[in-house]
């Protein structure tokens, strides 16, 4: 975290010079500067702009989120910032928005907003299917829950945004491993299935569980679960997955593989379609004899 400097502190302190801060370093935000070998990631940014705001703001956002160890944040989003300064360069956002010091907390030196403000503001400002996905990375990663959200809510009422936020928390779920599965889990909601469940255990003979679902719902035995590249490229774990597979059907469970070239329609398509067979199952143990 200490591989950006602000230029003029470091070299009114005497720690670089002028020439070797111009031929070692390149500039990342007005008078920021960092290595000319070093990754720009995402905690690296956050740390710049922090420096660029003169360490009067608070990093919040997905800069927060990513800070606060939560995943699948994009290294080329920008660091958002509440403080006042409205003449932000590229690359970062500014706002000038109430927070409580009890909303701030230290991380690797800087000033950040908590997993709760993290995830208000979050919920806020980005679009719904974006929000919960990283509302779902942070909850995974911080344990946070809609609760510690909504609380926030109700403390800024009036706020830009707290409707949305709202709808948001409520369908925000740690159980998901990535964004894709997100998408799939909002998919099926908004088809006006009940809501799945996430990572549900299945158990053996010795009731050891030897699969955790994607998500599903327990009751009817379906599980719906995304298959991403790592399946396919990983020989091992393609072949694990495959027998996995075989155990889930012969305890009577119904499996829908989601692939990245499924279509939502040929999803949802295949979803109904297994409801359909445990309805008609129903009405057949129903049936007078």
């Amino acid at each position: 975290m200490g591989e950006a400097i602000l230029g003029s502190e470091a070299v009114a302190a005497g720690v670089i010079s002028r020439g070797r801060l111009r031929w070692n370093h390149r500039i990342i935000y007005p008078d920021v500067y960092v290595p000319r070998d070093a990754e720009i990631t995402m905690a690296v940014k956050a740390h710049a702009a922090y420096l660029w705001a003169r360490r009067r703001a608070v990093v919040t956002g997905r800069a927060a989120a990513a800070l606060h160890g939560a995943k699948w944040v994009d290294d080329v989003e920008p660091v958002e910032l509440l403080c006042s300064n409205n003449h932000r360069p590229f690359g970062i956002v500014t706002r000038r928005e109430r927070y409580s010091p009890d909303e701030v907390m230290i991380v690797d030196g800087i000033r950040v907003a908590t997993p709760a403000r993290t995830a208000f503001d979050l919920g806020r400002h980005l679009h719904r299917g974006k929000a919960v996905a990283h509302l779902d990375a942070l909850a995974s990663a911080t344990g946070i829950g809609p609760a510690e959200v909504l609380s926030l809510a109700n403390r800024y009422a009036g706020a830009r945004g707290t409707r949305a936020l709202r709808t948001a928390a409520d369908l925000m779920d740690a159980g998901a491993q990535s964004p894709k599965e997100t998408w799939l889990r909002l998919l099926l909601i908004d088809a006006g299935y009940p809501r799945p469940t996430t990572q549900i255990p299945v158990f053996d003979d010795y009731s050891e569980p030897f699969a955790y679902l994607d998500m599903g719902w327990q009751d009817v035995m379906i599980a719906v679960e995304y298959d991403g590249d790592q399946h396919r490229k990983d020989r091992g774990r393609y072949v694990w997955d495959e027998r996995r597979l075989r155990r889930l059907l012969r305890l009577g469970w119904l499996h829908v593989k989601v692939i990245a070239e499924d279509r939502p329609a040929d999803v949802l398509a295949r979803v109904r379609y297994a409801w359909t067979l445990r309805e008609r199952e129903s009405m057949a143990v129903k049936a007078p004899a």
